[in-house]
């Protein structure tokens, strides 16, 4: 009954639209991050990943990634912070309520806004909709989360 009012369910197509335009191989909310498969100051070296498979990692892979993971969970995100409030509780933005996020709790955060309830304008709530799961934006999406995952 809804259908239109959230961006999630045009993802990714409705994001593309709305954002910079980035030039050459540069990305990211300022432009200053090297595309994915890039890497150098200018960006101009071809960087390829391999994704290897888990079953398949050495005891010393395994725990590399095991210490990257808790590094993740005691490193604070440097370019983003979470909402601790409703725009609401902030006095209509008047009153910011935000914390520091680590770098793990902000892919915990983003993996679950993709997922939750869709609040509407008037106040009410489309429950039980799962943009990221239950939509053609399920694998878009996904490539997506785990290229910033493994940035």
């Amino acid at each position: 009954p809804f259908s239109g009012i959230d961006d999630r369910e045009n993802w990714p197509i409705v994001f593309y639209n709305r954002t910079c335009q980035c030039q050459g191989n540069f990305m990211g909310y300022n432009c200053g991050e090297c595309r994915f498969g890039y890497t150098g100051p200018n960006c101009t070296i071809r960087r390829n990943m391999i994704r290897k498979e888990i079953f398949r990692m050495t005891t010393a892979e395994k725990d590399k990634l095991i210490a990257y993971l808790n590094l993740a969970k005691r490193t604070t995100s440097p370019d983003y912070v979470i909402a601790t409030g409703t725009y609401e509780q902030m006095n209509n933005g008047s009153n910011p309520m935000f914390a520091d996020i680590n770098v793990y709790d902000l892919f915990v955060w983003l993996h679950y806004y993709a997922s939750r309830d869709a609040f509407l304008e008037d106040g009410s709530v489309w429950a039980d909709i799962d943009f990221a799961h239950e939509a053609p934006g399920f694998l878009p999406w996904h490539r997506f989360f785990l290229l910033l995952w493994e940035r």
